[in-house]
């Protein structure tokens, strides 16, 4: 094959290494397309082309990682990575990994990592590289890499939740939990929500957001309850979609510009937390992106005046 062709071959994983270090689909484009340009100027042949290429993909994340968390702190509200609607690598042997490791629940996990951390638990974790391919990868001895897995499997592991839900629960709650959005029904809400149930947005301060997580069963299914209805009779749309491998949707104005998406994360049989993205510069890869603040101005002139 040309090196066009073994790179396209490889894209899909590489995006999908880069994606779960960085939280970011803009910023793992970018680093994709700095490996292809690393890849292309390259003299010489690699003995693997995939090693040679998820290795300058991961390093390349990394350095990308460290000057973005610099960022992250001076943060306005909930930092939540930017939601992707498909993974583009599939591999039927690391199904449930790969699946797993792109939650949003996930991403914020490894958030508590450092980038090394990161980076090690991920390729021996969820892609399965042998120990000599990940010390590659990050310029570190099998043995230290040993050493950083052992410190982020501990982290990993002391925020999972204990009880997870299977597809086909979570598929019928977010079914039930989108029904009653539209309708506006708060008993109904509430019904499908958890006791200690969190409602958390990401607008970056460039868009209306909440002023702090809302807690509780009852405070979500009335701030869910009698928002959404008004903006569904200014002509926004919900369109159920998994959002990171979750039950979620996206938001749409009356002109199909997207407005925010939505994410449930189900334990236990009720649905534990809602997570919003409705920041416009984590939307773009998604299409046009919707005037938030114009829509709620005019979501709340109509509220006025049917009240």
């Amino acid at each position: 094959m040309s090196k066009v062709e073994e790179f396209e071959e490889l894209r899909p994983l590489l995006f999908s290494i880069a994606y779960r270090i960085l939280g970011s689909v803009t910023e793992a484009e970018d680093a994709v397309q700095e490996t292809w340009l690393r890849f292309d100027g390259s003299t010489t042949r690699p003995t693997s082309t995939k090693a040679f290429l998820s290795a300058a993909v991961t390093r390349i994340s990394i350095d990308v990682l460290r000057s973005a968390r610099v960022r992250r702190e001076e943060y306005v509200g909930p930092w939540f990575p930017e939601p992707l609607l498909s993974d583009p690598y599939q591999d039927p042997a690391r199904s449930v990994e790969l699946a797993d490791s792109v939650s949003m629940a996930a991403l914020l996990l490894l958030e508590r990592l450092s980038p090394l951390e990161r980076a090690v638990f991920l390729l021996r974790e969820v892609f399965a590289f042998g120990f000599d391919e990940v010390a590659s990868a990050v310029g570190r001895s099998e043995a230290a890499c040993r050493q950083l897995l052992v410190r982020a499997r501990r982290h990993m592991e002391a925020g999972r939740p204990r009880f997870a839900a299977d597809s086909q629960e979570r598929r019928e709650l977010a079914t039930r939990f989108f029904d009653a959005l539209k309708n506006g029904d708060v008993g109904g809400l509430q019904n499908l929500l958890a006791a200690d149930v969190q409602l958390v947005g990401d607008g970056g301060g460039k868009a209306p957001q909440l002023a702090k997580a809302v807690v509780g069963a009852e405070n979500v299914a009335r701030v869910l309850g009698t928002a959404f209805p008004w903006l569904f009779r200014i002509d926004v749309t919900c369109e159920p979609h998994e959002v990171n491998g979750q039950p979620g949707a996206v938001f749409r104005d009356r002109d199909g510009r997207v407005l925010n998406t939505m994410v449930l994360e189900v334990l236990d049989g009720r649905i534990q937390t809602v997570r919003g993205v409705i920041n416009p510069d984590k939307l773009g890869h998604l299409g046009p992106v919707a005037d938030a603040w114009a829509i709620d101005r005019e979501a709340k002139r109509v509220r006025r005046q049917m009240n």
